[in-house]
């Protein structure tokens, strides 16, 4: 499995921390999302309504780390509720299947933390840098607000902020980890939705919690971003869905954006290369005919 933290020069890293978030039993209090704030002194994002059910402050940004989704949808039939025999069911308004009552799926996002951090490769001043717990950080004194960042996140994560240009992003309570402590967001959840801890013991509770929802009847149950194989080499925060990551604003399979990177360096090498040449032969082949006429013109 990857390192990330001795990857990037930390020799005695402790173990890799990170979040595992189980939105089956979040409740959308918006506890980890006030903490945040307060914690991180982040400013406000505005009282204004975006008209998405009880969310008010729609997404990640560079002034909200943590965002509580309220994705309202008509729920499920109940495992083992056999459908109405020998009567008509009329559709609803919205196409649904009829079967089920409305529903709530909520979910705290956050950034991922990735494994392999595209956001860590196009940096051009070192202000992301990878932590010994295997967190990705920004150091807001040092970041010159080039913005390069901001496209290179698959998730959309990291944002610059309008006052001055500086991105800003989660930053997994660093300097709380730096004491012993957990992440003020874990700390405020009154569920335990937001679970904070070393990453391989939270990918075990993750597993076990989706065989007893799967158990219990929830077949929608699945972890999203766990996997080490997946396109980010696997996240440092990642979560238990309830349905398709689409449903949620979360990117199916998201890759490394900087993937390809060595590859395209690798042709404008050679593309390079080969105009050098080209230049060096067409000086060499231009020079011969003029010295030949020289010679002829002193005899």
């Amino acid at each position: 499995m990857a390192d990330p933290a001795r990857d990037a020069g930390h020799v005695d890293a402790p173990p890799r921390v990170g979040f595992f978030t189980d939105t089956s039993v979040c409740i959308g209090c918006k506890a980890c999302e006030v903490a945040c704030k307060e914690w991180n002194a982040l400013p406000e994002d505005g009282l204004s309504l975006t008209g998405m059910s009880y969310d008010n402050t729609a997404g990640l940004g560079a002034s909200t780390w943590r965002h509580v989704a309220f994705i309202e949808q008509t729920a499920p039939e109940p495992a083992g509720v056999p459908k109405a025999d020998g009567r008509t069911e009329l559709p609803l308004a919205d196409g649904g299947s009829g079967g089920g009552d409305l529903r709530w799926l909520m979910s705290s996002d956050v950034c991922k933390h990735c494994t392999h951090a595209a956001c860590l490769d196009v940096c051009p001043t070192g202000s992301l840098f990878r932590t010994e717990f295997g967190t990705v950080v920004v150091q807001e004194d040092i970041c010159n607000g080039c913005g390069y960042c901001v496209p290179a996140c698959p998730y959309g994560v990291i944002e610059q902020r309008p006052s001055d240009g500086r991105a800003f992003k989660c930053t997994l309570c660093y300097d709380r980890l730096g004491a012993g402590q957990e992440p003020a967001c874990a700390k405020a959840c009154p569920t335990e939705s937001i679970r904070f801890g070393p990453l391989e013991e939270l990918r075990e509770r993750a597993a076990l919690r989706v065989d007893q929802l799967q158990a219990a009847g929830v077949s929608g149950a699945r972890l999203y971003g766990a996997d080490p194989a997946n396109g980010v080499g696997g996240d440092g925060a990642f979560f238990l869905l309830l349905d398709e990551p689409e449903v949620y604003g979360l990117p199916p399979d998201p890759v490394v954006t900087t993937r390809d990177l060595p590859t395209m360096w690798k042709h404008a090498g050679g593309a390079a290369l080969s105009l050098v040449g080209g230049f060096l032969l067409s000086f060499v082949l231009s020079g011969r005919p003029q010295g030949t006429a020289r010679r002829k013109g002193r005899r």
